[in-house]
């Protein structure tokens, strides 16, 4: 039923996102599917980019893949073929550009962080819904 599936993770909040990798995990399993893990970060405009030293962008998206690596690792995602994805840019926007990218049928996200608990679905997941090509599925946690 589903090919590619699309998993972006706040690394800054594991936990927030742990029960919509759960659910991924079991689609990607049962479906055979690929199940593409990404997590975003902000980039640093240009001004802010000068005060630090050459490099720095590469070393900190190295950094940022080795942590989802490590977190997927305790996903126990052992079995699947599972891709790492690390994207820099507004959230929501990276995540439809990511989703385009996989060819993604399914989205596979958490509804918000912790400090967003007002919202009955948090801001990036209510974009990501209203404008992905493909299902969305938004788990509370």
């Amino acid at each position: 039923m589903y090919n590619h599936l699309l998993v972006p993770v706040d690394l800054d909040h594991p936990a927030c996102s742990d029960k919509a990798m759960r659910s991924a995990r079991q689609i990607a399993a049962a479906c055979d599917a690929v199940l593409h893990v990404m997590t975003v970060v902000a980039p640093l405009d240009s001004f802010t980019a000068t005060l630090f030293p050459h490099g720095f962008s590469r070393q900190v998206t190295e950094t940022v893949r080795e942590k989802l690596h490590a977190y997927t690792e305790k996903a126990a995602l052992q079995g699947l073929n599972v891709q790492h994805i690390v994207a820099h840019g507004a959230i929501y926007d990276q995540i439809l550009t990511i989703a385009k990218r996989v060819d993604a049928d399914l989205i596979v996200m958490a509804s918000h962080r912790p400090e967003l608990s007002d919202y009955l679905l948090g801001p990036n997941a209510a974009k990501v819904v209203r404008h992905a090509n493909c299902s969305v599925m938004v788990v509370r946690d």
